[in-house]
């Protein structure tokens, strides 16, 4: 039986009955893979879940990696996102990285954004969070900027910095 679960950029974090892709052989991937390089070695409509655990902010082009998980995944899909915040200093830190995000950055693909024109793949919404690393503190923040996130990137976040953000999109086809 194929495999539903498409596990983006797994280091060595390899899920159990996914198909984990990574561009580093060092960390023995099932498949090999930039995921820069489109098309990716998938066929249309082949998963049902994707996991794209910090990796996104790796990539190049984050329209063009949402387009493509959008053709492998299946209508409805569900596709589960971290990445850095901006106020994070590992957002920085990681020479690799090369975007940091926002609150609002995925509007851009789920049409909640005035520019969501950049492309046709829409998604929608189904979680939105901003984490914060733990303490009794950043639990009062996490509350007040989860229920406020506009005014808390405006005004709060380099006083109170998020860790990262987690979000769950659904794929519409």
């Amino acid at each position: 039986m194929p495999k539903t679960l498409l596990n983006l950029g797994c280091g060595n974090k390899h899920l159990p009955d996914a198909v984990n892709v990574d561009c580093n052989i060092r960390v023995h991937p099932d498949v090999i893979h930039d995921l820069n390089c489109r098309p990716w070695p998938f066929a249309d409509d082949s998963f049902a879940e994707v996991t794209a655990y910090d990796v996104i902010e790796h990539c190049e082009d984050v329209v063009a990696i949402m387009e493509e998980i959008h053709r492998v995944a299946r209508s409805h899909a569900v596709v589960k996102i971290t990445v850095p915040h901006f106020s994070c200093a590992n957002a920085f830190i990681d020479p690799t990285h090369k975007h940091q995000f926002g609150h609002s950055s995925f509007d851009y693909v789920t049409g909640e954004h005035q520019f969501s024109f950049y492309t046709d793949k829409v998604y929608r919404c189904r979680v939105s969070q901003l984490v914060f690393a733990p303490s009794l503190s950043n639990e009062v923040v996490r509350r007040l900027a989860n229920r406020f996130p506009d005014i808390y990137e405006q005004r709060w976040a380099w006083m109170f910095p998020a860790w990262f953000l987690y979000f769950e999109l659904e794929v519409i086809k």
